[in-house]
């Protein structure tokens, strides 16, 4: 099994490099596997000089930017019904909808911001943002400001790793681990400063 899935892999990673940059894009807009492994193999394109690193980080951020318009685009024209019948077939489960609800209503457009360094929230936090019918530029904006440090991240780290690319997971655990903390770290921050300020209008 682990050997079938290491084959599938292996193709279509030796599709996106067949690509170039558009395979970055492509790659990341569907995310048939993880965008982390997406953008450290776009490091390890890097490493071998087939496209240079800003190119990578570009193309990481356009493919992050297609995707989220994805998700946004259905959470908007879907709404709930679309994501209850066809959601398994995303790849998106219902208790990751229901908590990414719960924050989008709880911090509103921050989390769009923040939910993108969250593993699961990055990936679905756009759905209730199009369900909310939120402003598609702002949303496009905050997605973007969240996406050129996570493209730059598992870009450098794959150059880094080189021939060891692959090692990328274990690698960015030391650096993906603080910047989760940070992420929450500004939500209960902007919460409790929206919540003051409430309380203040109100006394």
């Amino acid at each position: 099994m682990m050997d079938t899935l290491h084959d599938w892999l292996a193709q279509i990673l030796a599709w996106i490099e067949s690509l170039g940059f558009w395979g970055i894009i492509i790659g990341l807009a569907i995310e048939v596997i993880p965008s982390e492994i997406v953008l450290g193999f776009a490091g390890y394109l890097v490493y071998k000089g087939t496209v240079s690193f800003e190119v990578a980080v570009i193309c990481g951020v356009i493919g992050a930017i297609l995707q989220q318009w994805l998700l946004y685009a259905i959470g908007r024209y879907g709404g709930r019904p679309f994501l209850d019948k066809f959601g398994k077939f995303l790849h998106l489960k219902s208790k990751h909808i229901d908590i990414a609800e719960k924050w989008f209503d709880k911090y509103g457009p921050m989390i769009v911001f923040t939910g993108r360094f969250v593993p699961v929230m990055r990936q679905v936090v756009s759905i209730p943002a199009g369900m909310a019918r939120m402003n598609l530029w702002k949303f496009t904006w905050l997605t973007v400001l969240a996406s050129i440090p996570w493209s730059i991240l598992f870009v450098w780290l794959g150059r880094s790793l080189g021939d060891n690319w692959e090692d990328i997971k274990g690698e960015a655990s030391k650096y993906v681990q603080p910047i989760i903390l940070i992420a929450i770290a500004v939500l209960v921050v902007f919460f409790l400063v929206q919540y003051l300020r409430k309380r203040g209008k109100t006394i």
